[in-house]
């Protein structure tokens, strides 16, 4: 039995985030003392699962948000603090991990929704025309952002998040606006951004039907009530969380009193502050960079008219200026496989090519030294197994 294209393109994109994860893993695997100069912890995988937030989803996913249940870990936080990692991630961990165990369950969920971001993402290309570039710029999302290289190979819901909304983005521009609301919910239930996915798809379509809205209202109405109805699936999902959380911590706005999640101050640029308790440093030049690269995407968005892009990208990108936290980079990933859909006639160069081959080098070094260091005390692993 032959292979068509996408079939093949798809297996080799699996192909493709497997390599990265494995290359990620295999010097703590096997335990090397240093890479490149470069030393690591000699704790096996037990290094990658004890990332952060990694450890924090296995209490969610194993208490469902129980208090007393989430008095037994050992991690020193209040019990509401664990509401800040919505449900959406911890689910799919506890309906693994009958099979795998709940540390490698987690490591199971981040890998498969990993493909699954990339393999929407490639559909997504192909959707807006651009087929010859689809299975490049696709293996270059496997790897780059270096942050996302770094999220993808941890314990981390943002793969499961990125995947929903490229799916969202899919069967909406296909029209399927029930698939649509479908795996807008499923990010709804992942991270709390994901109300933005709403408002931007719902400003996207009233927005263009504006004119029309004031000179036919009641006919413009008819046309607009089909996409916008499914969409509801989103914020009612952001309430069905709020009462669960009624449910298990008596307090439907716990996700508010959670402690330090919400890192959104004003004015903006708060970023630069160094006192901030999630900054703590004044070496950030490189979010300036980030802050650029997200305008110049935007309007490379708007002048190709892609408008459903440019809202979610618009209204995410603005939010992340508000954003008090070092991890820019990480607050940003939801939006870059936008930008590279924004700058694909650039990734398409051989200059770009070149470019992404030296950078392998720097990624990886990168992503092996933020990992050695970003992990959470773990002085009983007993009741995250």
């Amino acid at each position: 039995m032959r292979l068509n294209e996408q079939t093949k393109h798809l297996l080799l994109i699996s192909g493709a985030v497997l390599l990265s994860v494995i290359a990620v893993w295999l010097p703590f695997i096997l335990r090397l003392p240093s890479f490149w100069g470069i030393e690591l912890p000699r704790n096996g995988m037990a290094t990658i699962i004890a990332n952060f937030d990694g450890p924090y989803y296995i209490v969610a996913a194993k208490s469902l948000y129980n208090p007393q249940v989430i008095e037994q870990f050992q991690f020193p936080l209040h019990t509401e603090y664990y509401s800040a990692h919505f449900p959406g991630f911890p689910l799919l961990i506890r309906a693994l991990s009958p099979f795998f165990g709940y540390p490698w369950a987690m490591m199971i969920a981040t890998v498969l929704t990993t493909i699954l971001a990339a393999w929407f993402f490639y559909l997504l290309l192909r959707q807006l025309g651009l087929a010859k570039q689809a299975l490049w710029i696709t293996i270059v999302f496997a790897i780059f952002p270096a942050r996302w290289l770094i999220v993808h190979s941890v314990g981390s819901p943002e793969p499961l998040f990125i995947a929903a909304i490229l799916a969202t983005f899919y069967f909406f521009l296909k029209g399927n606006y029930w698939l649509a609301g479908i795996t807008g919910a499923i990010s709804m239930l992942t991270k709390s951004p994901g109300i933005l996915l709403f408002a931007a798809l719902t400003l996207a379509i009233w927005g263009s039907k504006f004119d029309q809205l004031m000179l036919h209202p009641l006919s413009t109405l008819k046309k607009l009530i089909p996409p916008t109805l499914p969409l509801l699936l989103m914020p009612l999902t952001l309430l069905g969380i709020f009462f669960w959380y009624q449910y298990t911590y008596g307090d439907f706005f716990t996700y508010f009193h959670s402690g330090d999640n919400i890192h959104l101050l004003f004015p903006p640029f708060q970023v630069f502050n160094a006192n901030q308790t999630w900054v703590g440093t004044f070496w950030l030049e490189e979010i300036i960079w980030i802050y650029l690269l997200g305008f110049l995407g935007l309007f490379q968005l708007i002048k190709r008219r892609s408008w459903e892009m440019a809202w979610f990208v618009g209204i995410f990108f603005a939010s992340t200026l508000f954003v008090s936290h070092r991890d820019i980079a990480r607050y940003t990933l939801p939006i870059v496989p936008f930008l590279l859909i924004a700058f694909n006639h650039v990734l398409a160069t051989k200059e770009f090519k070149w470019g992404m081959a030296l950078l392998l080098i720097p990624i990886y070094l990168f992503a092996l030294s933020f990992i050695s260091h970003n992990i959470t005390p773990i002085a009983d692993w007993e009741p995250l197994l």
